[in-house]
């Protein structure tokens, strides 16, 4: 089971930032931008892989704008991306 980091921010510029550290910085399986007021960058991957890739994104959107928050998730339960409405995908592109 893949874990997922999220990063929360105000902008999209900041989101951008995030999304590019985010993968530069360790193998994530797919990122998803999700809009909104605040917009979220979500990842999935192995745990290790996610901590560093949101550690990194955090960082990137600290100096590009405003984080707001950013969590990681360990193996989530099965269904859980339905019943939120995450897109995210097991499979490496």
């Amino acid at each position: 089971m893949r874990s997922w980091g999220f990063i929360e921010v105000v902008g999209y510029i900041p989101a951008v930032a995030a999304a590019d550290a985010m993968v530069k910085a360790a193998d994530v399986a797919g990122c998803e931008v999700i809009g909104g007021g605040y917009v979220t960058v979500a990842v999935t991957g192995e745990i290790g892989a996610i901590r560093t890739a949101v550690d990194a994104g955090a960082a990137a959107a600290k100096q590009a704008g405003q984080l707001h928050c950013a969590h990681v998730i360990a193996r989530p339960a099965e269904g859980a991306a339905k019943v939120v409405g995450l897109k995210l995908s097991d499979n490496k592109e």
